[in-house]
């Protein structure tokens, strides 16, 4: 089996007019901005109508995405409070998905429209207790040295944060900030008074050692994003954040799901090795760097269109 691609189907659109559509299965809302934060509204409405319209960042085309065949979709956020309203919605009419919550102790000019950190550790524990913690993972994402911080002091700010969290998630990813791609983070954080540092294996494996310790009272499984470094001797596995064992767990009575992800019988037929191998592969997403574990998804979001202004961030401009 090759590449497996999203299915092109007609759309009948507000308009009247009929166009062609892609039907992901999996909707990804969204790595490119804060959907829940600050479009939830906007989300429920056009999950409504059926379908969305997506603005290509490169070339400015748009696309239009057919919810059709949608089985679940995968929340991104920093703030999830303005879509606990919507959460009744999203239980009757979704179902299956879950949320990656970014939540950083960065508070100043590196994350400057953010809440106030007490208040988001609230909003994670009361989404927690709303739709489960299994389905409220816990990113501290990216790690940043800078001038002002070190391993020693990001291992701080973590510890205070997880020793609130670890009873109202099951799993932590982190990332380590990637600065040779992006030049212009570098540029921004140097305007912002931060000499942002690269990691070398040497601070990897200091800072993986150190949330090791940390994790001995968490419990939690430590996990890490689109990284080529194997942290495995510290107990930190390579993560998926589009994750279809994360799904078939979760949500194996959904039979069109399962069969999209390759589970052919009953909803105990969990294990990687009852599943077809180049099923397993096409489902990897190639438009994702080469170290990401992602299933394949659709992304809805637009870049330039989160208003945390977050310094490290990689989706905006300047």
């Amino acid at each position: 089996m090759g590449k497996l691609n999203w299915q092109n189907i007609e759309l009948a659109i507000e308009t009247g007019e009929r166009v062609i559509a892609l039907a992901p299965v999996i909707i990804s809302a969204s790595r490119a901005t804060d959907i829940p934060a600050f479009y939830s509204d906007w989300f429920v409405e056009r999950w409504k109508l059926g379908y969305f319209i997506w603005r290509n960042p490169f070339n400015g085309k748009c696309l239009y995405v057919s919810l059709k065949r949608a089985r679940a979709v995968v929340f991104w956020t920093k703030n999830p409070e303005p879509i606990f309203k919507h959460l009744d919605f999203l239980n009757n009419e979704i179902r299956n998905y879950y949320f990656h919550f970014t939540l950083n102790n960065y508070e100043g000019v590196i994350e400057p429209h953010v809440p106030d950190l007490l208040q988001r550790i609230d909003s994670f524990i009361e989404l927690s207790e709303k739709i489960g913690k299994e389905r409220v993972i816990w990113r501290f994402d990216p790690l940043l040295l800078t001038n002002e911080i070190d391993v020693s002091e990001l291992l701080n700010r973590i510890e205070y944060i997880g020793d609130r969290l670890c009873n109202h998630t099951t799993k932590l990813i982190f990332s380590f900030v990637d600065l040779l791609c992006y030049k212009r983070v570098v540029a921004r954080l140097k305007r912002l008074g931060l000499d942002a540092k690269e990691f070398d294996t040497t601070s990897m494996q200091a800072f993986a050692e150190g949330l090791s310790r940390l994790n001995i009272k968490w419990g939690l499984t430590l996990a890490s994003c689109a990284e080529r470094i194997d942290l495995s001797h510290y107990g930190i596995v390579h993560n998926r954040c589009i994750d279809d064992h994360l799904l078939i767990k979760l949500y194996p009575e959904d039979t069109e799901l399962m069969t999209f992800l390759g589970v052919n019988s009953s909803r105990y037929d969990l294990f990687e090795n009852q599943r077809d191998d180049a099923k397993l592969k096409s489902l990897k997403d190639r438009g994702q760097r080469e170290a990401c574990g992602c299933i394949m998804s659709k992304d809805i979001g637009v870049y330039n269109s989160c208003r945390f202004g977050c310094g490290y961030c990689y989706a905006r401009r300047g």
